[in-house]
């Protein structure tokens, strides 16, 4: 009960602090155009996490600012708990990018506590058609990737029409150059080991692990359970350890910032059977990264590890 009041007392807190950081926009006339003014000309964008941000940021360019809420790889966005700060940041924003799917519900609480219409907001989920419940980690899915950074250009554009060619030029750079390594690992990846049998210790690896072609073996309900935090059934534990044990999987994919006892023993007993491991993150790592050159360095991680497994 008192954690629950404490819970409370800090939303308020949050409340008001965006509430109060929206006066000096609504002093300037609250429109799009006047808060970019005030901001240096660039328009001002918000993302709850890096990784939507790190792209947001280079189809911008100098045309536009972006913040990110949750950098630290060692982070939950599940569970991340926003300061006043944030706050703050989502109510000076022309544009905010929020994940959802039932993965950043915090982010779309503070909005909806200052709401504007000059704003614009990307909703991952609606965009793509995916609802609370559904696989969230979905930029580890090259093709909803793809979808995002389009309607990030599109909402750059209808909020500055003038510069719409040069988010254009902006788009087909990151895609033609900042995108390049990461597309050939894939499909490097794909046309070399589609079919390989590969466990995974969250729903996290699931989308990228579908685009390579792997056969995906872990229930995925085991996944789903150890990305959310839930109790794993028993049936698959077993199953998990099984596969294993008896090497009906060649490689081993966990996320390093969430090793729970489930996860480590599975661990432990896919090296004494030999089975290659390699590891993914929650958000960029490090920090410092660009959303391309730490999946291209996942990437060529699990390439490694699939040819130690195979001999390929």
């Amino acid at each position: 009960m008192f954690g629950s009041r404490m819970r409370v007392s800090r939303l308020r807190l949050i409340v008001a602090a965006a509430a109060a950081a929206a006066v000096p926009l609504a002093a300037c006339g609250g429109s799009s155009g006047s808060a970019a003014t005030a901001s240096g000309g660039r328009l001002q964008v918000v993302a709850a996490e890096n990784f939507w941000g790190s792209i947001a940021s280079q189809l911008g360019g100098n045309k536009v600012s972006v913040q990110s809420i949750v950098v630290n790889p060692n982070t939950d966005p599940h569970s991340y708990e926003p300061r006043a700060r944030d706050a703050v940041a989502f109510a000076r924003s022309q544009m905010a990018i929020v994940n959802v799917i039932g993965y950043d519900a915090w982010a779309s609480k503070v909005i909806d506590s200052n709401p504007s219409s000059s704003r614009t907001v990307l909703d991952v989920g609606d965009l793509l058609g995916l609802k609370e419940g559904d696989n969230a980690h979905q930029w580890y899915s090259p093709s909803s990737v793809e979808k995002v950074a389009n309607q990030i250009v599109a909402d750059y554009t209808k909020l500055d029409a003038k510069d719409a060619a040069y988010f254009d030029g902006q788009r087909s750079a990151f895609e033609t150059q900042g995108l390049a390594e990461y597309d050939r690992l894939i499909a490097q990846i794909r046309a070399r080991y589609a079919g390989v049998p590969v466990g995974y210790s969250e729903s996290i690896f699931q989308p990228l692990g579908e685009a390579l072609g792997l056969n995906l073996t872990t229930p995925y309900s085991f996944a789903k359970a150890v990305a959310e935090g839930t109790d794993v059934s028993a049936a698959d534990k077993q199953t998990v350890d099984t596969q294993a044990q008896s090497r009906q999987i060649r490689g081993w994919v966990y996320n390093r910032h969430n090793v729970t006892p489930d996860v480590q023993r599975v661990n432990q007993l896919a090296r004494a059977a030999h089975v290659a491991l390699t590891t993914v993150t929650e958000t960029l790592s490090p920090a410092s990264a660009s959303f391309e050159q730490w999946q291209a360095a996942e990437l060529r991680s699990l390439q490694q590890a699939l040819q130690r497994a195979t001999g390929k």
